[in-house]
């Protein structure tokens, strides 16, 4: 039972942050002058490199946590971007809707501090990696 909930718990909370960056990545790869513009917004320097910034954080980094490979150091990265993310864009803690996601962005961060302290779990790319070492 053990060994289930080892495999089971780092593997449904890899997916269930994904699920949360990968809609959003690919939300702004058709919303590009848009998303752009919401950085410059903000009062951002250099809001192409922002975008890029993202879509990178919400996709291929995403994706690496969702399978289980360089689990720590992608979580790590994740958790620099969403903390960024609840700072520059959800700082307005008066208005509920914005203190709301501010702090569901820290507490998704938390979760990724997680993954950077333990790893991926027994179902991962890292730990196939490890074993045949």
């Amino acid at each position: 039972m053990n060994r289930l909930i080892d495999g089971l718990a780092p593997l449904l909370g890899r997916v269930l942050i994904t699920l949360l960056f990968v809609p959003s990545g690919l939300h702004k790869l058709g919303t590009y002058q848009e998303t752009v513009g919401h950085i410059a917004h903000q009062g951002l320097p250099l809001p192409m490199l922002g975008y890029v910034i993202a879509v990178v954080a919400e996709l291929p980094l995403a994706l690496l946590l969702l399978i289980g490979l360089w689990t720590r150091p992608i979580a790590a990265l994740l958790a620099l971007y969403t903390l960024a993310t609840a700072l520059f864009f959800h700082n307005h803690l008066a208005e509920q809707a914005q203190a709301v996601n501010f702090f569901k962005n820290l507490a998704i961060t938390g979760g990724l501090l997680f993954a950077v302290a333990h790893g991926a779990g027994l179902w991962s790319i890292d730990r196939v990696l490890t074993r045949r070492r």
